[in-house]
């Protein structure tokens, strides 16, 4: 008998009180956001928006950029990566699976997946090429299937690693090609039993020796029992050449974007917090990641704020957590991070672009829009400044939610949309569509040596350099018109229209974001 069936008599009322929930306060969010009081009850509040078509309408952005969709169609897209010659790669796939434990893990599914695409996961990488630098990617095929939930993916020289949910596998690569030239090579497996939490975020350290992987926990605070979260809720560092791994970094409940900092060599992580104690509680968050530091799960929350749900306590352990850099807001479910570049023009110069997949347990709903995060000296200094929004619209319903953000060193930031599987393309609008930075043409036969590029050494999911003479590192972790070159500039049209945003510069919002726009 199925789960569903033999919880069905106590649905129905639990079901009902998730419609009684009443207003709440917009999320807070920053380096120093006052937590308001834990609130408990049968259950939390549970919302998601009505999936809907985008037709003609487009993602709003801000005044001076405009967003085009290089590729539709996808299969889930989850992350992406800009190889040195300019092709993207794209991880397509879903994974999970985790049994439910009560009749409320049973509604959670329910209410979860009815914010998520219909299309079954490609559990594959798709390579998009656009040969002519015209902002067009008219090429596009399957650089290698068969793969399990792939999600984070990263380039050291001329190995390209991939985080599958249950392993880490390599993949020989060479600029220009347009399929793998044989079966991945397993590097190292990864926990995924139950695999509650199952992505794998990745990213290369910036002089190539490393590769972090973060995993996510396999429970809420813990309730599946501790034995469960045996190398869960950490960031693991990977040698490799070897596979040996070990913890780089724990207390982290579900890291789900991982990138390097540019100039400083300094690794940042996305990480998705706790749930059921309230609307405002816990902030996800972004934050520089300490060696051997422990950042609270599932003891504690924020710092040193203790989780009272949580049996046995650990006071020692609590009092060794570390307060992380930046909160984003409670559920704003953040999955994709990217260090910006100067070429993404003065608004973005400098900071951290955020992808919010969006609540489930929230409502008003939070998240659902790419952010950025303007830093100083290295540092998140000031409000998040909305960057592609539009994904929940003023009618209520949902046309995208925002995955993996990624930006091309050369100008451009990708954006994963995995509910109408779309590749989004943002640039300054005062360039042609097709122009950014110093372009270097893709080539346009397999194996063929991409014209001006330079030897690829590591990258990362930032898209850009590390300081010194470091090798490069790349990383990642029914929709529009296909063609990749239907764009929309910004503008102060209503919201809901192609052209509305956030003005650059602007907080996005009084108090974070009540609700997505």
């Amino acid at each position: 008998m199925s789960t569903f069936r033999r919880c069905a008599p106590a649905l129905a009322p639990l079901v009902l009180l998730i419609a009684c929930t009443g207003s709440v306060d917009p999320p807070v969010y920053g380096d120093d956001p006052p937590l308001p009081e834990p609130r408990r009850g049968l259950l939390p509040s549970m919302k998601i928006a009505e999936p809907a078509l985008w037709g003609d309408r487009r993602p709003l952005v801000p005044q001076g950029y405009r967003i085009t969709a290089i590729a539709t169609d996808l299969q889930i897209p989850r992350q992406t990566l800009v190889l040195p010659n300019g092709d993207i790669l794209v991880a397509e796939g879903r994974g999970g699976g985790a049994p439910a434990l009560t009749p409320k893990d049973v509604i959670a599914g329910i209410i979860k997946a009815r914010g998520t695409s219909p299309v079954k996961g490609g559990n594959r990488l798709t390579l998009l090429r656009d040969a002519d630098g015209d902002g067009v990617y008219e090429s596009r095929t399957v650089f290698a299937q068969g793969l399990n939930a792939p999600y984070g993916l990263a380039l050291i020289g001329n190995q390209l690693y991939v985080a599958n949910q249950d392993a880490l596998v390599r993949f020989d690569y060479q600029p220009g090609q347009f399929t793998a030239a044989g079966p991945p090579v397993k590097v190292a497996d990864l926990p995924s039993v139950i695999n509650h939490h199952w992505t794998k975020a990745l990213t290369a350290s910036a002089d190539g020796r490393f590769l972090y992987v973060g995993i996510g926990s396999n429970s809420n605070v813990g309730e599946r029992g501790m034995v469960a979260e045996v190398d869960r809720a950490m960031i693991w560092e990977i040698d490799p050449t070897t596979g040996a791994h070990r913890p780089y970094a724990t207390g982290l409940r579900n890291p789900t974007a991982l990138a390097i900092q540019p100039g400083t060599g300094r690794l940042w992580a996305a990480v998705n917090e706790r749930d059921e104690i309230g609307p405002n509680l816990v902030p996800d968050y972004v934050t520089s990641v300490r060696e051997h530091g422990f950042y609270g799960w599932p003891f504690s929350y924020w710092g040193q704020n203790v989780d009272p749900r949580v049996r046995p306590q650990d006071p020692a352990r609590v009092a060794t957590a570390i307060r992380p850099d930046y909160a984003l807001g409670a559920h704003v479910a953040t999955l994709g991070i990217a260090f910006s570049t100067p070429a993404m023009g003065p608004p973005f110069a400098d900071g951290l672009f955020v992808g919010e997949h969006g609540s489930w347990n929230r409502d008003p709903p939070s998240g659902y829009r790419v952010i950025f995060i303007p830093f100083s000296d290295g540092r998140p200094a000031g409000d998040p400044v909305d960057v592609v929004t539009g994904f929940y619209g003023e009618d209520g319903k949902t046309r995208g939610r925002p995955v993996g953000v990624t930006v091309d060193p050369r100008g451009a930031l990708l954006v994963a949309d995995d509910l109408s599987n779309t590749l989004w393309r943002v640039t300054p609008a005062n360039r042609p569509a097709g122009e950014v930075g110093s372009a270097t043409t893709a080539p346009t036969a397999p194996g063929a040596a991409p014209s001006g590029a330079s030897a690829p050494g590591a990258a990362s999911q930032t898209g850009a350099d590390a300081a010194g003479s470091q090798p490069d590192t790349r990383s990642a972790t029914g929709g529009p018109d296909g063609s990749g070159g239907r764009g929309t500039e910004g503008g102060t049209g209503t919201p809901g229209t192609p052209g509305s945003t956030t003005r650059p510069g602007a907080a996005a919002g009084a108090t974070g974001a009540s609700a997505p726009r």
